[in-house]
């Protein structure tokens, strides 16, 4: 059941949830992000209180100092909403998949730098191909790739403090998004941006909070079931899928300056996989 949760989890990041919110592109991102923080914490509630009421759900106890990051982490995820919703509503997808190429790549030196974590060899070069992929495009275009770039960073920065905070996935996100939620219904009721009245339209932005928060829970279920370097590997099926989905259904294409940088970035997470691979098998052997 492991691989069959991870596969709807980046199966639904990389096609059910990019059309799903093009199917939106006549609301605003700002009004999307809105709703989808209520829609998402009404649902998430109410998976908890079902759980709660069949059997306890695990929460951290006392309550620690380090849980109020999950303030900050609540804001690191909106940011990273808001700007995935601006570049699938915006003809940008190819941007959102390098973002989440780069992603892997930006944790290994988060936890390198700030947890103390040790790299191998392998991967150290894997980064450092990265980074010399990011700075060929920058030569070429002359611009830093600013969507890709903090779409990559604000979702480590929220890995790293979900890592750091150690609560039950489900009961984080329902924090997170309660935490959220004033703001989201305030700006949803202040916004003078109508919201869509037609059946249709409502039904779709009330189910943002189900693609939210499913593939979230399916995520935290394939991880108590597979090993991590499965985990690892499966992951680049979502931004492939985003690739995919940009080039031949939405016609966007590669610029000349992406080229090396999609190329690099493959190159490295070609090693890094292999590294991930390698080091979990002799690891098993042991």
């Amino acid at each position: 059941m492991g691989l069959v949760y991870a596969l709807g989890a980046y199966l639904s990041w990389g096609l059910v949830v990019p059309l799903h919110f093009r199917l939106l592109g006549a609301s605003s991102p700002g009004l999307i992000l809105a709703q989808r923080i209520v829609w998402s914490s009404l649902f998430a509630l109410a998976l908890v209180l079902i759980w709660r009421a069949r059997r306890p759900v695990p929460w951290p106890a006392p309550v620690r100092p380090r849980h109020a990051l999950l303030g900050l982490s609540a804001g690191l995820i909106a940011v990273n909403w808001l700007l995935y919703l601006q570049a699938v509503n915006g003809g940008h997808l190819l941007d959102a998949s390098l973002g989440y190429y780069i992603n892997p790549l930006v944790s290994v030196g988060l936890g390198a730098l700030v947890l103390g974590e040790r790299l191998r060899p392998v991967q150290v070069v894997a980064v450092g191909i990265a980074a010399l992929g990011v700075l060929t495009a920058v030569v070429m275009a002359g611009t830093l790739p600013w969507v890709a770039l903090a779409l990559a960073v604000s979702f480590s920065l929220y890995g790293l403090i979900r890592k750091v905070v150690g609560v039950d996935p489900t009961l984080g996100f329902l924090a997170e998004t309660l935490l959220l939620a004033p703001f989201a219904l305030a700006y949803w009721i202040l916004t003078p941006e109508p919201s869509p009245r037609e059946p249709g339209a409502v039904l779709l932005l009330a189910l943002t909070g189900v693609t939210t928060a499913l593939p979230l829970i399916w995520f935290a279920a394939a991880a108590g079931r597979l090993r991590l370097a499965t985990l690892g590997l499966l992951q680049y099926l979502a931004p492939t899928c985003l690739l995919a989905l940009s080039v031949l259904a939405f016609d966007e294409r590669i610029a000349p300056h992406q080229v090396p940088l999609f190329g690099l970035i493959w190159i490295a997470l070609v090693l890094y996989a292999a590294d991930s691979w390698h080091a979990a098998r002799r690891g098993s052997a042991k």
